[in-house]
């Protein structure tokens, strides 16, 4: 093998990983994957995808061994193959933070629409649940909660939060999270319930924000 072929090959290879995070509808397969394993009607009802647009994404992504699946019965159940999948999917973002000027506006404008209150980060809101300052609230979809979550955080699915609003107290801040920085339910939780008087702000990271520096997940 000569050194052009060698190069060629790996090059190659490389591209092939590259394309398999081209897709706007991949990438947020892998952040939602990022979060716990799911199947492909799930994947396809939260991307709002069809089945066989989904299946075809998670076949793509299969065969750059970027994912991976087991039969759980009938069930075909997809996760990320391993953490460099994920720290891969946040290089990206750190990228075009620093490189897309639109990415920063966009962003800025439909947080600043939302939300009164700077977002907290994790280190931030480990104090404040030490000291039990805050009610911690948990948007994303059940099955995510239970994958891991962050401790004595309550389960309120986004599509849940208008029938529980009235059991949340108004005698603490709510911090209110999901799947981080540009994950928007959170977001739409915190607006709904800044209307009716509660005051709410987002966590900016997410459960592998947290397991990162260390601090301990519920399950």
């Amino acid at each position: 093998m000569t050194g052009r072929e060698f190069k060629d090959l790996t090059f190659e290879q490389f591209a092939k990983i590259a394309n398999a995070f081209s897709s706007p509808k991949r990438l947020e397969i892998i952040d939602i994957l990022s979060q716990g394993e799911r199947d492909v009607v799930t994947l396809a009802k939260e991307t709002m995808m069809n089945f066989a647009n989904a299946s075809r994404h998670l076949q793509i992504l299969r065969n750059s061994n970027l994912i991976t699946a087991r039969k759980e019965g009938v069930r075909v159940v997809y996760s990320l193959a391993n953490n460099e999948v994920f720290n891969c999917w946040k290089g990206l973002q750190s990228l075009a933070e620093k490189t897309t000027a639109e990415i920063r506006e966009v962003t800025k404008l439909f947080f600043e629409e939302r939300l009164s209150l700077e977002p907290i980060s994790a280190e931030e809101l480990w104090k404040k649940l030490e000291n039990d300052e805050v009610t911690l609230i948990d948007v994303r979809p059940k099955e995510e909660f239970t994958s891991g979550h962050l401790p004595n955080a309550i389960s309120i699915p986004l599509n849940s939060i208008k029938a529980k609003s009235a059991e949340l107290s108004t005698d603490k801040e709510i911090v209110a999270y999901c799947r981080g920085p540009y994950c928007v339910l959170a977001a739409e939780a915190a607006r709904f319930l800044n209307s009716l008087g509660y005051k709410v702000t987002i966590m900016k990271d997410d459960v592998n924000r947290w397991h990162q520096l260390g601090l301990q997940l519920e399950k």
